[in-house]
């Protein structure tokens, strides 16, 4: 498991070495052709790992609910983020990957409810669930990329 993680650290190091330098202003505008914009895809990274890996394991997420009712599959922006909003979402994002693996090696996750995502794939298990969220985030890193060329 020691490579996912190593995956997700690196996923996310691309992600915010993709968004150096732009502006608050960039970061929220949705580009037309497109239903969000790369702050909601950064908090929704964060949101989306901590639900399939903390709440499917009948544990407590370690990011706002808030921000999770925001930011869950199915949202879409609704109000733009501040600069210290935004600065506690790249916070979690860059700190989270860390603190999973940590909760992982001392063995906290010990049930797993079943989820069928909306790929087709049935997430049973934190080991199916943490590869999983490693595609999940590829596809948005992809998303991201995109807005990027647009803003």
């Amino acid at each position: 498991m020691k490579k996912q993680f190593h995956i997700l650290r690196k996923s996310r190091a691309l992600t915010l070495k993709t968004i150096e330098g732009l502006t608050l202003e960039q970061l929220n505008k949705i580009p037309e052709g497109f239903k969000n914009n790369i702050a909601w895809n950064i908090a929704h990274l964060v949101v989306t790992q901590q639900l399939l890996h903390y709440k499917l394991s009948g544990l407590n997420c370690l990011c706002p609910d808030e921000l999770i009712e925001t930011h869950r599959k199915g949202t879409f922006p609704t109000k733009d983020f501040t600069q210290e909003e935004f600065d506690e979402v790249l916070d979690l994002f860059a700190g989270l990957p860390d603190t999973l693996e940590e909760d992982y090696e001392a063995g906290i996750f010990k049930e797993y409810r079943e989820y069928p995502t909306s790929t087709g794939v049935d997430l049973d298990s934190m080991d199916m669930a943490i590869p999983f969220n490693n595609f999940h985030e590829g596809l948005h890193v992809g998303i991201i990329f995109s807005i990027k060329k647009f803003i």
